[in-house]
């Protein structure tokens, strides 16, 4: 069995990404990639990274602009390259506040749990189930065969691994599928039938492609079901 996971940080809105908007105003955007690079670096997100790296191409090109610009007897800059860096700037500062609104929501959610919530029981359960659903993911993604050997979302076996309550789309059976996602029979029926006619699912979501579950089941399949 898998040892108790640590609890869950709980932390503050300042901690919690607000920071990134105090760096990101107080500098006018110029330091934007600052909070950008720490969002992809603490999602790794693909859409989190190429974010950062437009607003480090996007800064360094309002600085060329402002850099190579004319300037008037006063030495003040002048003329369309100052025009279009100062532009750009305003579209970083604005356009960066509102990325950061949404990346902090992506990797922080709402918030943090309150305390009086965070302190139940059956949230720190709830909360340490979800940690090694994510931990055992992980192990399928880098070591499949391992995850087979330890019997990853079959809890109908035999084993001792404990992944947080996860069912192989690939291989459990249609009853095992219904009860860990929360499925009607029927609807488990037509994964396990979409599953013999593709032979096997690359990933998750071809699942939502083969068969006809309501999308408001979407989200609660994907956070119990993996692929291997």
């Amino acid at each position: 069995m898998t040892a108790a996971a640590p609890a869950p940080s709980r932390g503050n809105w300042f901690t919690r990404g607000g920071w990134w908007f105090f760096v990101h105003v107080l500098s006018l955007g110029i330091l934007a990639v600052v909070p950008f690079t720490h969002a992809a670096v603490r999602s790794r997100r693909v859409g989190h990274v190429i974010a950062a790296a437009v607003m480090l191409a996007a800064t360094v090109l309002a600085f060329v602009l402002f850099g190579t610009a004319d300037h008037d007897a006063a030495g003040k800059v002048v003329g369309a390259q100052s025009n279009i860096g100062g532009t750009l700037i305003i579209v970083i500062l604005l356009g960066g506040l509102v990325g950061l609104i949404v990346m902090r929501q992506q990797i922080y959610g709402a918030g943090a749990p309150t305390a009086p919530a965070a302190a139940q029981p059956a949230v720190a359960r709830a909360l340490a189930a979800r940690r090694r659903r994510d931990e055992a993911r992980q192990l399928v993604a880098s070591d499949p065969l391992l995850a087979r050997e330890l019997r990853i979302g079959r809890p109908d076996l035999p084993r001792d691994y404990d992944d947080g309550g996860l069912v192989d789309l690939n291989s459990a059976p249609a009853q095992v599928v219904a009860s860990v996602c929360g499925l009607e029979p029927v609807q488990a029926a037509r994964i396990v039938q979409a599953r013999q006619a593709a032979g096997r699912f690359a990933a998750v979501d071809d699942v939502f492609s083969w068969t006809e579950l309501p999308v408001d089941l979407w989200n609660q399949v994907r956070d119990r079901a993996v692929v291997l």
